[in-house]
């Protein structure tokens, strides 16, 4: 291939007339997403928002992060949050993200103290407000499905303690299909090993986030996530799971301080519902320049 030819492959099929994307990166406990504010008219492309993603969350040839989260408006919320992750994939819901969602609105003057983001799990109720200083989001998490024809997995009634790959596994949807798995050590635990045999597990049509969690002096979690094909610092969504399980099983009550290797997250529930209090931040806003060629992202 020629110089030329290589070079006109590689800008094909650009998303913008000129390239030029303007986008806020965020982070919820170091769970960090590229936010791409599409309410007044849409930056990418719906066909190619997977593709773009794949290379926008490239540490080394995008941006960088977990996820890239569109923006848009909503004809039955207030906002409209569609999350594409690293693999291309779109997933249904994130807490730590739609938290981050909330920041940007929050800070561009979009909202006030209490609204409604629609997401393909449903439509989200948030509240927010300062802690010392910092931006802290209350999520409403909805209730927490149990049964297996909604999470999805495979057979009848409840997935709870069920052996799988040489553990004792359990199952919820809080939004996206969690695994839960109550283990002694998490320091050492071989992570990345293990959880990708439970995440492509045939009993989870649609695969499943793997979280392992220590109950002791604190409550502990680490979360393997489909979409990411990775350990994340924190997982909204993984951390409710992995309370809504504990709680079910008679090992905690109401109140979950959950402990990610990001930071904090409170979990707490009101009858079968389940809310989450966490933070968000912004780390920096800038612009992808005519050079980000991102439609090459497949070959990486």
């Amino acid at each position: 291939m020629k110089l030329k030819e290589m070079t006109d492959a590689r800008v094909e099929g650009s998303p913008t007339s000129s390239g030029r994307i303007a986008f806020t990166k965020l982070q919820g406990n170091g769970n960090d997403f590229v936010l791409i504010d599409e309410q007044d008219g849409v930056k990418v492309a719906d066909p190619l928002k997977g593709s773009f993603a794949v290379q926008c969350c490239h540490r080394n040839f995008g941006v960088g992060g977990d996820g890239v989260l569109f923006l848009g408006a909503s004809e039955h919320a207030d906002l409209r949050m569609r999350l594409f992750q690293p693999d291309g994939s779109e997933a249904e819901m994130c807490g730590n993200g739609v938290r981050c969602l909330a920041k940007y609105a929050w800070d561009s003057g979009m909202v006030g103290e209490s609204f409604e983001v629609e997401t393909l799990a449903g439509i989200i109720p948030l509240m927010v407000r300062g802690i010392g200083g910092d931006f802290w989001a209350r999520v409403d998490m909805g209730v927490p499905c149990f049964d297996r024809r909604g999470i999805p997995a495979l057979g009848e009634g409840e997935f709870l303690m069920e052996p799988l790959e040489g553990f004792e596994v359990s199952a919820v949807n809080t939004g996206v299909p969690h695994a839960v798995i109550f283990v002694e050590d998490l320091l050492n635990l071989p992570l990345e090993e293990v959880a990708p045999h439970i995440r492509r597990s045939s009993l989870f049509p649609e695969g499943a986030n793997v979280n392992f969690v220590r109950i002791g002096d604190a409550f502990q979690v680490r979360t393997f996530e489909r979409g990411v094909e990775g350990e994340t610092l924190s997982c909204g969504t993984g951390s409710v799971a992995s309370a809504a399980v504990a709680r079910r099983m008679g090992m905690v009550g109401d109140e979950v301080f959950v402990e990610t290797r990001g930071g904090p997250l409170l979990i707490t529930f009101d009858g079968d519902r389940a809310y989450m209090d966490g933070p968000a931040a912004t780390v920096f806003a800038g612009e992808l320049s005519d050079e980000f060629h991102w439609d090459i992202s497949q070959e990486l």
